[in-house]
């Protein structure tokens, strides 16, 4: 059997990146069950309620949607269960401390497969305010106006 290569990304946060100032980002393995991995590989997730908590030194995912396997029989697994996230001990260690602070949440950005195994990008991440977000519109806009002009003034 040919060994898969490259990444393939089957869901992402876009929203996360809107809602949220991204300190850090780390990549995780994901315990999965052999229902919730044929389900990925069909391309089937959902991250945006998605948050992960670090309890007793572990960092679990909770809220992430991958729907059941349209195949699984009685063996399938629940839609929105805790699942656990594979990271080196000293990663946990910052999560863990950085997470006390006040204002620091753990998002996921992006769920794909890496060489063959699900893996998932996570962010320490602290909440946008309402203006915040105005002046990133704001800013993205303008820079879309600039370029816009550019390319304008490029074809003469």
């Amino acid at each position: 059997m040919v060994k898969e290569r490259g990444r393939r990304v089957i869901a992402q946060n876009r929203k996360a990146r809107h809602e949220y100032h991204i300190d850090e980002t780390f990549e995780a393995g994901l315990v999965l069950t052999g229902t919730e991995v044929k389900s990925l590989r069909a391309g089937r997730a959902s991250l945006v309620d998605g948050y992960a908590v670090v309890i007793d030194g572990e960092v679990w995912l909770q809220g992430v949607h991958i729907p059941e396997y349209t195949q699984g029989t009685w063996s399938n697994h629940p839609v929105r269960r805790t699942r656990k996230l594979l990271l080196n001990r000293k990663e946990i260690d910052r999560i863990g401390a950085t997470t006390r602070e006040s204002g620091i949440t753990i998002v996921p950005l992006s769920l794909y497969f890496k060489d063959g195994r699900a893996k998932i990008e996570i962010a320490l991440a602290r909440g946008k305010r309402d203006y915040d977000k105005r002046q990133a519109l704001a800013k993205r806009e303008a820079d879309r106006e600039a370029a816009r002009a550019m390319a304008v003034r490029r074809r003469g």
